[in-house]
């Protein structure tokens, strides 16, 4: 009785130590833990819809590009963008990869706590710039857009939504040719892919 009793234990010991197993073939989706000036901002990506973008925006993030960027302009009811400016404002050339190609139409919504990849009005002029959408900006989804193409939606915040509302809450002014300016510099300090 009590050898059955043991080997029971020992099952479960290692049935624990196993951690929780995924159905075959599930590949958890890739995270990025962007490390701002006024808190973490976790985000889940979606390669199954958007592999390009997400892609892109993972190779950005591994090769430290992000690392001492900031969130350069930051609309209250609308988004917060980043990924593409230095401190001082300069637009962060070094590094830089060519434009990707729109993913506009991968069925994903520009809504509330989405990341998005900014560009240009070229459809496929998207390069390290992106934003996070603090509201339901459906205007923004390629059924609705203007011009018919609309903005890729590649992940979402999961963690650090309350970051978010901070950076969004920042006062802000024209600095130079650019407006909504954080006055105080937001800076994003790493974008670390993975868990920890």
């Amino acid at each position: 009785m009590l050898h059955g009793r043991t080997t029971s234990v020992a099952l479960l010991a290692l049935v624990l130590a196993l951690g929780p197993t995924m159905p075959a073939g599930a590949k958890e989706n890739p995270m990025v833990t962007l490390s701002t000036s006024m808190g973490d901002i976790k985000l889940e990506l979606y390669p199954d819809k958007a592999p390009i973008t997400v892609k892109n925006f993972l190779d950005y993030a591994k090769a430290g590009y992000y690392d001492g960027t900031i969130f350069h302009r930051v609309i209250p009811g609308f988004m917060i963008q980043g990924g593409g400016f230095t401190p001082d404002m300069q637009d962060k050339r070094e590094g830089q990869k060519p434009p990707i190609k729109n993913e506009s139409s991968s069925g994903l919504k520009n809504e509330t706590g989405t990341v998005a990849m900014a560009r240009t009005s070229v459809p496929d002029s998207a390069t390290s710039q992106f934003f996070i959408n603090v509201k339901d900006n459906s205007f923004l989804d390629k059924e609705k857009a203007q011009d018919g193409v609309g903005y890729a939606v590649f992940g979402k915040v999961v963690e650090g939504m309350d970051v978010v509302r901070k950076i969004e809450q920042v006062k802000t002014a024209t600095k130079g040719p650019h407006q909504n300016v954080p006055v105080d510099a937001v800076l994003i300090k790493s974008a670390k892919v993975g868990s920890e």
